[in-house]
């Protein structure tokens, strides 16, 4: 067993150890791959639904068998490399840290990965208990489990006054996306538990980071599970994109993935105009999962940019406390601030009017409401001029 209390710490180009949440997905293959080639070692936690999937874990069989071959270039990878069944649960997660430490030594990164995708509206998930177990579903996986793995790995981190927390999310956490509410609702609940995580460890020179790609990255490397659609949903969003028909669409790509036909319209619905029912409206068809099939070059470019960033964030002495993948990425999330921005100047005589007492601030902020209302860009002509 490596002694923790003597190795040195690793630096970002030193080898470093990785735990990884979940190590089945094809962007988490591709992430290994890059950190063995780097000389890293990596803690591969794999969920036991998943690398029973023939398809989900096939993946990582081949890197596995790569691993053990004699290809050049691959020498020592398998020592490198350690796989550990997890399902996340509080019990398995200490197990694997203590795995991870008896075998490396250490840990320098954790990286919580785990993603699944609940494809539903608000008022999808409520028609039965079935599609209601489905909310629980989606915050275990996205984040139960992902915080299990932190207060795990905490006690080792704090043991070494070192180490990096990555939660690995998506732009959902600065966006809500029709159609994605509960995984934007666990997505932005992980996300508030680790910014606060990390003014709580910092003393203990723990560093946290959430890494934001592009909602694809997350949904198209991850369960899919389909709630049946509500008749009054379908066509309902003809001023933005459908993401139920965008997903079925690239499942759809695949004989092997393809969704369900929908069924016929069933006619009269507690939320028809004559209808007086408070019941839920039912939805058509059954719950459903899929895991997306793309084709490997496809996916190269779907993940490179995120695991490219993950290998240049992951040790850094000083890291981003968040980091936004990708100029699409950066974009949406620039846009949603300003959205925010420009609404809370707006209505910010609003917001003192709640002030009892006058203070420097409240005249700042006024301040700063004149001079937008005065600029050229928001200033509108007067028609009799």
């Amino acid at each position: 067993m490596a002694d923790e209390e003597t190795q040195p710490a690793a630096t970002h180009n030193s080898p470093r150890t990785w735990l990884l949440t979940a190590a089945l997905s094809p962007l988490a293959v591709r992430l290994i791959r890059q950190l063995l080639s780097h000389g890293d070692y990596v803690v591969a936690c794999l969920p036991p639904q998943e690398i029973d999937h023939e398809q989900r874990g096939a993946e990582f069989r081949e890197l596995i068998s790569e691993c053990k071959s004699n290809r050049k270039g691959r020498e020592g990878w398998k020592d490198r490399i350690r796989g550990i069944r997890c399902d996340g649960n509080m019990s398995s997660c200490i197990s694997a840290i203590s795995e991870a430490v008896a075998v490396f030594g250490r840990i320098d990164i954790l990286l919580c990965c785990r993603s699944e995708t609940i494809v539903a509206t608000v008022e999808e998930l409520s028609t039965n208990p079935h599609t209601q177990s489905l909310v629980r579903q989606q915050f275990e996986s996205n984040f139960f489990s992902q915080v299990n793995f932190i207060k795990a790995t905490l006690p080792q981190f704090r043991k070494q006054h070192t180490g990096h927390v990555i939660a690995l999310t998506s732009t959902c956490g600065h966006l809500g996306t029709p159609g994605l509410s509960m995984f934007s609702a666990a997505t932005w609940g992980f996300e508030g538990y680790c910014d606060s995580l990390a003014y709580e460890v910092a003393p203990f020179n723990i560093k946290v980071t959430i890494v934001q790609p592009n909602m694809e990255i997350q949904t198209l490397t991850g369960r899919l599970t389909f709630a049946p659609q509500i008749p009054a949903y379908v066509g309902a969003y003809a001023s933005a994109p459908n993401v139920r028909d965008m997903l079925s669409n690239v499942l759809n790509s695949n004989a092997e993935t393809a969704v369900p036909e929908p069924l016929e319209d069933i006619g009269a619905t507690p939320s028809t105009p004559g209808s007086m029912s408070l019941e839920p409206e039912p939805g058509r068809g059954e719950i459903f999962d899929r895991y997306p099939r793309l084709q490997p070059s496809v996916m190269d470019a779907l993940v490179n940019e995120t695991v490219h960033a993950l290998t240049a964030i992951g040790g850094l002495e000083n890291p981003p406390s968040r980091h936004i993948v990708g100029v699409e990425a950066a974009l949406a999330v620039k846009d949603k601030l300003r959205t925010v921005t420009e609404e809370m100047e707006d209505f910010v005589d609003s917001s003192l009017a709640v002030d009892i007492l006058e203070s420097e601030l409240t005249e700042e902020a006024k301040k700063g409401k004149k001079l937008r209302d005065k600029s050229p860009e928001t200033r509108v002509s007067d028609p009799a001029s």
